[in-house]
């Protein structure tokens, strides 16, 4: 034993990303923190702001533990809650802006929210989720009417708080509650429902404060960024990136709609230098009749399902530079990057670009990530074919599932966070996505990888999105279904899209039946995989 040793104020303290907020008034206080179209902060002025709000929280009642929601978009309000509800005591819980009013009274029940924060563009969904909760005898919780600050529409009703006169009545020489420990919880996100019904996915301050830190560098962030808000602040709390930005002293340019033409007028207004996006967002870029080459280099990240390399090289020719990372909502998002080495820079362009569509390696707030057989747990050979389970361990995996036990202690068997994802491990270590495990497509005793499948599909020239299924099947246990949406103004038969598969792909792989549709998404531009394979399901079999 080492003696001499303590640990006290001097040295230690619980890691939390509001002291970010702190620094970043203190060493950035006149540099912008918010853009929201004519609106402007400062960084001493959003503490100010966070500061009283936090004061009218307490005087609310909320502590150490108490839950607040929003149901917002990208807008000043909700970087002010970030920060706001963790210096009252508070867990923040940012809900889905497209939940309908029986999901949203759901999940404000089961989050036993005791304020919810409600944009005016939501406001008659959070007053029918309130009228569910009395219909079934519960209590709602206090709601607060976030205006848009250009108009004075939308007036609270008499029961209600209106933001901008809460945080008026804060104080301003509030002084902040510190989190008991660093692993208190700090925010609540919910699963994207991609699969099933959302599960409450617990973050912790320490947590938060790393994959902030660790998101911001593998995003290639230096002092002072522009952040260009096009993924959503609810969204596993902005990849972190809310606090991560507040660290950097960089600027939040907020977009209420992810619309190409805003974001195109944004990134030439404001001077943006990151943005992020999943590969729907991408897609939607460059295939917009206002996409046009930008006055300036741009990194974008992108995660989510693997982006095809067409989709790669189209967005990179606009002059964006993509990044590509991934991970969970039970990751704090991102949690691997494909980090570029240089020698690659030298390859061709195809081959450049399927390596950038790799998930890559851990980023520095893990501990570790590897490819496993779900079964014996061992680790899958380097070979760039034997498929596993993606797990983590380390600092940035939650602390678990809010209520439910059970499913915290599946998803931790073993001794590391399962993600249900499959991919195969390559010789120098970097990950490659294949599949979810439910999606994998066995036919006739082969599997087929549903992303194999996607991606060739938008190799053809009139296909603008593409989702691949199983389809039950009488003789070969399952076939590949493909749902495919076609570019505006243009025509393609379904023996046409088959054909071109099975042109570049073993033939067991193509599609046997081709749906031509629009495809569901989540708010975030997920795929919602689990309805297109109801919708295959109960199309029956095909032989």
């Amino acid at each position: 034993m080492v003696e001499g040793l303590v640990r006290c104020s001097a040295n230690y303290a619980a890691l939390t990303p509001i002291t970010f907020l702190h620094r970043a008034a203190k060493i950035y206080r006149d540099r912008t923190s918010v853009i929201y179209g004519t609106l402007r902060f400062t960084w001493s002025q959003t503490l100010s702001r966070c500061l009283k709000l936090a004061s009218a929280l307490t005087q609310l009642g909320i502590s150490h533990g108490h839950v607040v929601a929003t149901l917002a978009p990208n807008i000043p309000a909700m970087q002010e809650l970030h920060f706001a509800v963790p210096m009252a005591g508070g867990i923040i819980c940012t809900l889905n802006t497209r939940h309908d009013p029986s999901m949203l009274s759901i999940l404000i029940q089961h989050s036993e929210a005791k304020i919810i924060f409600v944009d005016h563009q939501f406001i008659d969904i959070a007053r029918q989720a309130f009228a569910l909760l009395v219909q079934n005898k519960l209590q709602p919780p206090i709601l607060v009417l976030i205006p848009e600050h250009s108009t004075t529409q939308s007036t609270p009703d008499s029961q209600e708080y209106e933001y901008e006169t809460l945080l008026a009545g804060g104080k301003d020489e509030y002084a902040p509650m510190p989190p008991k420990t660093e692993y208190d919880p700090i925010s609540i996100n919910y699963t994207s429902g991609t699969t099933s019904r959302p599960k409450g996915v617990v973050y912790s301050h320490r947590g938060a404060y790393l994959n902030a830190l660790a998101t911001s560098s593998i995003h290639g962030m230096a002092s002072n960024p522009v952040y260009l808000w096009t993924v959503p602040m609810f969204h596993c709390n902005g990849w972190c990136l809310i606090w991560g930005l507040a660290a950097l002293g960089g600027t939040n340019v907020c977009l209420r709609q992810v619309l190409p033409e805003q974001i195109f007028a944004a990134i030439a207004l404001h001077h943006v230098t990151h943005m992020g996006g999943a590969p729907t967002v991408l897609n939607m870029i460059v295939n917009s009749t206002h996409r046009k080459p930008l006055p300036h280099k741009v990194e974008i990240m992108t995660g989510g399902a693997p982006p095809p390399p067409s989709i790669l090289s189209k967005i990179e020719e606009l002059g964006f530079n993509v990044s590509h990372l991934y991970g969970l909502t039970e990751t704090y998002g991102p949690a691997t990057s494909c980090v570029w080495k240089p020698e690659w820079d030298s390859l061709p362009l195809e081959e450049r670009f399927k390596l950038k569509a790799r998930q890559g390696v851990e980023h520095y707030g893990l501990e570790e990530v590897d490819v496993r057989d779900s079964k014996t747990m061992k680790s899958v050979p380097n070979d760039g074919v034997t498929m596993g389970e993606i797990m983590f361990r380390g600092n940035t995996v939650m602390s678990g599932y809010l209520k439910d036990a059970k499913a915290t202690e599946e998803a931790f068997s073993g001794g590391w966070f399962r993600s249900g994802d499959l991919a195969v491990k390559h010789e120098d270590g970097y990950l490659e996505l294949k599949d979810r495990l439910k999606d994998i497509v066995i036919s006739g005793g082969e599997n087929v990888s549903t992303v194999e499948v996607e991606t060739v599909l938008y190799r053809h020239p009139a296909v603008l999105e593409a989702s691949v299924v199983a389809r039950p099947d009488d003789h070969w246990g399952q076939t590949v279904c493909a749902f495919v949406k076609i570019k505006e103004g243009l025509e393609v038969s379904s023996k046409e899209i088959i054909d071109f598969c099975r042109d570049r792909l073993p033939h067991y792989m193509a599609p046997r039946t081709v749906v031509f549709e629009d495809i569901p998404k989540t708010s975030t531009g997920k795929i919602q995989k689990f309805i297109l394979r109801e919708k295959a399901k109960a199309m029956g079999s095909l032989s």
